[in-house]
């Protein structure tokens, strides 16, 4: 749309421009929409956020003929011509009145202007819409893009380099997600989803768990009266599989709907394992096995919204999702450099199974003296399950007397929530405080089984079979702070909580209780600037309390060498964070940050060697301290009007330490990685994109870690139908078929190396199409539980 104003006077004084934004439906005034006052030669000379009440004024404007480009999320572009080459003191537009993007599909072309990446002062926000890669990836893959994200070897999801960290659904939490993270995240396609926040300092309305922060996944849009969605379905050969996903949002009048669901078969062809560990006696472990495995997933979750009346509002939500994995590996062994040599060959064949439910209702009351003074009340109930069954079997023994065996273990875990939050203003300032109880039990049972060579039948061992429970009862309470000044934006505040755990191990009759207090505060300051710029800084403090699969005491004897368990008496850990964050989003868009934690009593991964009997055992201990230093930045560059270029990476310095076997050990590690992403618009609806990536070697607890790896994907994208139908397709890793993946683990009396070869090249299809049409947008409550607790 093009709106042009001509000023007739005659002296030449600076001029004053004011305007307002506003929904062209609703009407409604549009905060924080950014606009740019540019000249004859299309360069940015000021630009302007629109306040709360949608207003926008530049000062000072010399005489001469400029446009105002106005870009937001959501909605269409929109240029005005101005011509102030004549005098007037003040001009004042008429009002500016931004369309959905979604009614006016025939007229708006998405340009260069509109930014992926959105930075406030306590998050990240990547609007995965905006960037074509999408549309042919999974969300998984695309995390690699994301400021503060990267994956691991072995395609772990990190946050500022650290496996902790909490993920929410819509705002809300999934403890069914969370169980079974990577597998559902690989069977998400990117497509279906609108946006990724990465919160890096999360306020205190939050709870304290997660060290490194939350990631926020957004499926649903902003929508109307009507319906909109979408559907993909792609296959990924010759790892990975077939898969369909789709996500679909309706509304009529007070009564609307957003879900989203969807499956995929994750296969992975056999590969080869070498494994060597050598003591200071000189006795030496080698082992040469293989591996496959088949992983089926499939998700589902939708939220529900009644407006009952402009003060009433009640919202619910259900999640869904469940994987069956069937594995099988084998290996030979030979143990030299004892009096006896030990040798054997064992086959393993393992089925797992994982299903998870989250479940809740929110209800929101209004109040009519006082806007956006909220009262809300919430309840959610989450449960999962996870049943794992080995079968293992030896052949070819020389001097190794160990029998045939079974092993099971039944994980459970359940959780009730309730919480009450308010939130009010007051002049510039936002008050929010909250109450809240999480009721948790988590419960394993597991039994290992012998064979009896006289009888043929498997024997319960009580020995070496147990019941644990696990009760974590976490009471809180939280208040803070979110003032306003024009350019300044500061959220403060603490949070105070009570965690009351006990442990019961039922064949034991043993009990352990642990209580703990904590006082966690929180606070992040963000400066904008004129020229689009903005600083922000922030502090918190982050707990980690142990989830099942650190607790959990059952000892899996797979590999009769190697023992690994959990350990039920593990205490939570408290990390101290400091950030400060540069922001802009001028023609070089940049994003870093720095930032600085520190913890002690640190839960880490311990492996323990017994040169008697010749067995290593891995497990959890609070025995570390650590810190680190690091960079993260993003930056993102328009080459040209078809060719964009963005950079995103980090970079760590780890000093990590703890005791193994009764000794100190040392691991620091240089941690670093970056992912260099190429983007070019052809006609026609073409795009391509070119993804070069690098990643240094991470640790894998006190005593190990893995090694580095190229990561490389070029892919494609066509609109077969303009902003309707599309067809994607690529291949990643074109110049590398398998990629040795390498883990060393090192202590006082051994060192160890894991090599494995896993698939790396891979081709990939993906047809995406988005249907319907929407005018208005779905109510949701503003607040309401998150529960971000608990990590595994």
């Amino acid at each position: 749309m093009l709106i042009t104003y001509n000023l007739n006077s005659y002296s030449q004084t600076a001029v004053q421009v004011k305007g307002d934004i506003a929904d062209s439906v609703t009407k409604a005034p549009l905060p924080l929409i950014t606009v740019r006052l540019k000249n004859a030669a299309n360069e940015t000379i000021m630009v302007a956020v629109t306040k709360d009440d949608g207003s926008f004024s530049f000062a000072s404007v010399q005489p001469s003929n400029y446009s105002l480009s106005i870009n937001a999320i959501g909605y269409s572009s929109k240029t005005i011509p101005l011509d102030l080459t004549h005098q007037q003191q003040t001009l004042v537009l008429k009002p500016v009145y931004l369309s959905d993007v979604m009614t006016n599909l025939k007229e708006v072309a998405i340009t260069a202007e509109r930014p992926i990446i959105r930075q406030k002062a306590d998050r990240i926000i990547y609007d995965l819409k905006a960037d074509p890669e999408s549309k042919g990836n999974n969300v998984l893959s695309m995390m690699r893009k994301i400021p503060y994200l990267s994956l691991d070897g072995d395609d772990n999801l990190l946050l500022k380099g650290n496996s902790s960290f909490k993920v929410l659904i819509n705002g809300k939490p999934s403890g069914s997600l969370e169980s079974n993270l990577k597998a559902v995240l690989k069977s998400i396609p990117a497509s279906t989803i609108e946006r990724i926040e990465v919160i890096t300092t999360p306020p205190s309305k939050y709870d304290a768990e997660g060290l490194a922060g939350i990631i926020n996944i957004i499926t649903s849009k902003k929508v109307n009266d009507g319906i909109n969605g979408s559907v993909n379905i792609n296959e990924s050969l010759p790892t990975g599989g077939p898969g369909i996903g789709g996500s679909v949002t309706a509304k009529k009048g007070k009564f609307g709907v957003s879900a989203f669901g969807g499956g995929s078969i994750n296969n992975s062809p056999q590969t080869y394992n070498i494994n060597k560990r050598v003591d200071t006696a000189g006795t030496t472990l080698a082992q040469t096995g293989y591996q496959r495995s088949n992983n089926k997933t499939a998700y589902f979750g939708t939220e529900l919204s009644l407006q009952i009346d402009t003060l009433n509002l009640l919202t619910a939500q259900f999640n869904y999702n469940g994987s069956r994995a069937t594995d099988h590996n084998g290996q030979s062994s030979l143990l030299t450099g004892d009096s006896k040599p030990e040798q054997y060959r064992f086959q393993n064949n393992n089925k797992a199974t994982s299903y998870g439910i989250d479940a809740g209702i929110n209800y929101e009351l209004g109040f009519k003296g006082v806007k956006n003074r909220l009262l809300t009340f919430s309840y959610v109930y989450s449960s999962n399950t996870n049943n794992k069954n080995g079968d293992v079997q030896f052949f070819d023994r020389v001097n190794f007397p160990g029998p045939n065996f079974q092993q099971s273990d039944k994980q459970k875990f359940k959780e009730h929530t309730v919480q009450v939050d308010f939130v009010t203003p007051v002049n510039k300032m936002t008050i929010d405080a909250g109450i809240k109880a999480i009721f948790r039990n988590n419960s394993s049972d597991f039994s290992y089984s012998s064979l009896n060579e006289t009888t043929g039948l498997y024997e319960h061992d009580a020995a070496q079979s147990n019941a644990f429970t696990n009760t974590q009862n976490v009471f809180s309470a939280y208040n803070s702070y979110q003032l306003a000044l024009n350019s300044w934006n500061i959220n403060a505040g603490v949070r105070v909580e009570e965690t009351v755990i006990r442990a019961d191990f039922m064949s034991t009759a043993s009990v352990a209780d642990q209580n703990y207090f904590n006082i966690v505060p929180s606070v992040s300051v963000s400066k904008r600037f004129k020229d689009e710029s903005s600083i922000n800084f922030g502090f918190s403090q982050r707990i980690r309390r142990p989830g099942i699969n650190r607790l959990n005491p059952y000892v899996d004897r797979s590999n009769p060498n190697y023992e690994v368990t959990g350990n039920p008496n593990l205490r939570p850990v408290l990390l101290n964070d400091i950030q400060l964050g540069y922001g802009s989003n001028k023609k070089l868009s940049v994003n870093i940050g720095l930032d600085y934690s520190f913890m002690n009593n640190l839960d880490l991964q311990v492996v323990n060697f017994d040169r008697a009997t010749q067995v290593t055992q891995v497990t959890y201990a609070n025995t570390g301290k650590a810190s680190s230093a690091g960079v993260n930045f993003n930056l993102s560059y328009p080459v040209t009007k078809i060719y964009n270029v963005s950079l995103n990476g980090n970079m760590m310095y780890l000093w990590l330490q703890g005791q193994a076997d009764g000794k100190v050990v040392n691991n620091n590690l240089l941690m670093y990685g970056a992912t260099l992403s190429n983007v070019v618009r052809l006609n026609h609806g073409w795009a391509l994109n070119a993804d070069l990536g690098i990643n240094s070697r991470n640790p894998t607890g006190l005593q190990g870690y893995t090694n580095g790896f190229f990561y490389s994907a070029f892919n494609f994208n066509k609109d077969i139908v303009k902003n309707k139908f599309s067809i994607s397709g690529g291949i990643k890793n074109p110049f590398t078929k398998y990629r040795n993946s390498v883990s060393k683990k090192f202590g006082p009396q051994f060192n160890q190396t894991y090599q494995s070869m896993n698939y790396y090249r891979s081709f990939s299809i993906s047809l995406n199409y988005n249907f319907g049409g929407l005018k208005d947008r779905i109510n949701k409550n503003k607040t309401g539980i998150e529960n971000n607790d608990v990590a595994n």
